[in-house]
């Protein structure tokens, strides 16, 4: 018996061993996504740095993470000093900083903002950091980085000169961080029934000063050194067209904490590591972003946008981390005097995983490429149009796919795959539900596509954006043809939804999934026919088929002897 176990014990500790030092350079999809969108110019200038933080994601940040997210090391209000002074602070581990200086300072994830026209380093650079899950920080981080965004857009020439220097920082003590506050106790996925109130008071670095009163209900990273948050200027009518967009800094000038208090933290299901509290505003000092009257189309333009693509990439990371682990543990575990990894219907498993996190990264990143070139100046309307839909479509389907690759994951542990202690794979499920509401649920995304789809230029913009991707990827043709005739479907139905937006969102919803997958599917085609090793190419078109036959095919595949044949190849790159 003690052999037996003894041995068990080896296979774990082999399992463990083998997994990944680097989540850069065991990624061969990943390099070349960056070198065919970067070009190898701009790839060769940053793989070296691509290379240490993979490495950094592999072993201080992925260590760290476990131990901040231990139940007695999660965040804790702390809102005086020793002293008696109000600061609104929140006591972290030490672990929590570990993580921070890892994504900030190592990684430059915001740093990478000061060159223009820089998403797809910066997502890169997320993807990686998102194998660890949220981190504590991962979510701040796209929060942040709507803050540069608006900091380098609509933000007046004092705010941007005060604020953008720090925001850019690679230096994780030293930075600014940001946080985004929109939701409240009425108001979530509503945002127009917003209540908090702005009101004028004088002017400041270049626009008006505002002072915020009233309670949001809902405020990630509450430690934040800057906030962005929406309220309702006072006298303005109802709805989004009433709202403003403010900046909202912890410290004031002269180092007292702004007039806020954070009521209590919330207990969270996922990402605990990162705290979320609900806060009550009592005349806080603000500064307007822009005319105050722009103040939601500021916040669509340049936050929530942002942050869908960055949920999107996060979605896609963590597929990338429940494979890799799941896939381990499969090929070290034996049962039945063989490796688990050798059963067909594990293999099936393993090769849905591969699937799905490789179609996923593809179209996550090539979308932050498409952001790139949108300001470079280089996309024309239609091209922007497809933009803002695709953006919206895979968020919502990304983090569906992400829930099942994770149980999936899971699955393949066996029992140990619920325990917290044994692997990742559990925080990972944890965080991976609150990304499915953070931007914006499923429903919300639906229903937003239904208004962009009643819009005709909106419309033909996004399908002629797909039918530019599928030139792209015209060399796969006959692997996505269940794609083009789902495209098919989805453009008919568009050109005729029901006036009724309740009903055309309920009749929207497999349409909207299709062509999520469609533009999942596409991408991953054009990455695949930039692959310059053919036996690899044609292993990874096999991908590509397992993940169009699986998501997208009318008719199931038949699983026969090629079926298995199939999975088993595909397992020799996963």
């Amino acid at each position: 018996m003690a052999e037996a176990h003894e041995r068990a014990r080896e296979d774990l500790h082999g399992w463990q061993h083998d997994q990944p030092k680097n989540f850069f350079r065991s990624n061969h999809q990943l390099e070349r996504l960056l070198r065919a969108h970067l070009g190898p110019e701009r790839f060769a200038a940053r793989e070296r740095h691509f290379e240490a933080f993979g490495a950094v994601v592999a072993g201080e940040l992925d260590a760290a993470a476990i131990v901040n997210n231990r139940e007695g090391n999660l965040p804790r209000l702390d809102r005086y000093s020793p002293y008696g002074v109000r600061t609104e602070g929140i006591e972290n581990h030490p672990a929590y900083d570990v993580c921070g200086k890892a994504i900030y300072e190592h990684g430059e994830l915001i740093a990478a903002y000061a060159e223009p026209a820089s998403n797809l380093r910066a997502q890169a650079l997320f993807y990686l950091s998102s194998h660890v899950g949220e981190a504590a920080h991962n979510c701040p981080i796209a929060c942040t980085a709507g803050v540069a965004k608006i900091l380098q857009g609509p933000a007046s020439a004092e705010l941007r000169g005060a604020f953008l220097a720090r925001v850019l920082l690679a230096k994780y003590p030293d930075r600014f961080d940001g946080a985004q506050f929109l939701t409240e106790l009425q108001g979530g996925s509503d945002v127009g029934a917003n209540a908090v109130e702005a009101r004028p008071d004088g002017e400041a670095y270049g626009t008006t000063r505002w002072r915020i009163h009233g309670e949001k209900w809902f405020c990630s990273n509450p430690g934040a050194s800057l906030i962005l948050m929406t309220a309702r200027v006072q006298g303005a009518a109802a709805g989004t067209g009433g709202l403003g967009l403010f900046l909202v800094p912890r410290v004031l000038p002269n180092g007292a904490t702004n007039a806020f208090r954070l009521r209590r933290l919330k207990e969270k299901l996922g990402t605990r590591s990162m705290p979320s509290a609900e806060i009550d505003f009592d005349g806080a000092e603000a500064y307007a972003i822009g005319d105050v009257r722009d103040g939601f189309r500021h916040v669509m333009n340049h936050v929530i946008n942002t942050s869908r693509l960055y949920n999107t990439v996060g979605c896609a990371g963590i597929s990338r981390r429940a494979h890799l682990v799941a896939t381990g543990y499969a090929r070290a575990r034996r049962a039945f005097g063989r490796s688990v990894a050798t059963f067909p219907l594990v293999q099936e498993m393993l090769a849905g995983t591969f699937a799905t996190a490789s179609a996923l990264a593809a179209g996550a990143l090539t979308l932050a490429a498409e952001s790139d070139r949108a300001e470079r100046g280089e996309a024309s309307e239609a091209d922007r149009a497809f933009l803002r839909i695709a953006t919206n479509l895979a968020k919502m389907r990304s983090c569906q796919h992400s829930h099942r690759t994770v149980l999936t994951g899971i699955e393949a542990l066996g029992g140990n795959g619920a325990i917290e202690s044994f692997s990742v794979l559990p925080r990972l499920l944890r965080d991976n539900v609150v990304y499915e509401n953070w931007e914006g649920t499923h429903n919300t995304l639906i229903a937003q596509t239904v208004r962009d789809m009643a819009r005709p230029a909106l419309r033909e913009g996004f399908f002629a954006g797909l039918e530019r991707w599928s030139t792209q990827a015209a060399s796969l043709r006959e692997i996505l043809a269940p794609a083009a005739e789902a495209i098919g479907r989805a453009h008919a139905f568009c050109n005729a939804m029901p006036a009724d937006d309740g009903l055309a969102a309920l009749a929207l919803r497999p349409h909207a999934d299709a062509l999520a997958d469609a533009i999942f599917a596409l991408a991953y085609a054009a990455d695949i026919a930039s692959e310059g090793d053919s036996d690899r190419r044609a292993t990874e078109s096999l991908t590509l088929a397992h993940f169009v036959e699986r998501e997208l095919a009318q008719v199931p595949r038949a699983r026969d002897a090629a079926y298995a044949a199939r999975l088993e190849r595909m397992l020799t790159i996963a």
